[in-house]
């Protein structure tokens, strides 16, 4: 794992539950960035076919001014993330040559963001919000049929 990465996610481990939810009820910030982010090492796109989004952050290095910025971005509302059942993968070493990243094919800075599907809905050269992540999300196919299933369950009064 690398250093910046490390060291973001031990901030991550300092910082109080999410907000907007009591203590007892919501995870921490900690709980969903164990669980959320992961390093490209070990992982493969196909493990989370049509169990999660990923979202993909690839860097030349760690040290990259846009990289810093999106990893900030995404850690600053983890909750609005995991409700869209998003793990997020990082790869700030191209000599590595992961497979998301042999398969992606970034060329520096990249944020790519997939369905559940496994297809690649947006990519994009510079860092994005999650309020803009979450809306391209919210946009897509998979999502509109997870929200509408879940609003039919509910009971009508």
């Amino acid at each position: 794992m690398n250093k910046l990465f490390s060291v973001m996610l031990a901030a991550l481990m300092l910082c109080s539950p999410v907000s907007g939810q009591t203590q007892e009820d919501s995870p921490t910030v900690d709980d969903l960035s164990v669980d959320m982010i992961r390093s490209a090492e070990n992982v493969t796109l196909d493990e989370f076919l049509w169990i999660k989004r990923p979202i993909v952050v690839f860097a030349d290095s760690p040290a990259d001014p846009r990289y810093v910025q999106q990893m900030q971005y995404l850690t600053d509302d983890l909750y609005a993330l995991d409700v869209r059942d998003v793990v997020i993968i990082t790869d700030t070493d191209p000599a590595a040559r992961s497979a998301v990243r042999t398969q992606l094919r970034p060329r520096g800075f990249m944020l790519a963001v997939i369905d559940k599907d496994g297809q690649v809905k947006q990519r994009k050269p510079l860092p994005w919000s999650v309020r803009e992540i979450s809306r391209a999300i919210d946009k897509m196919p998979t999502r509109q049929q997870e929200i509408q299933d879940r609003t039919e369950g509910l009971p009508r009064g």
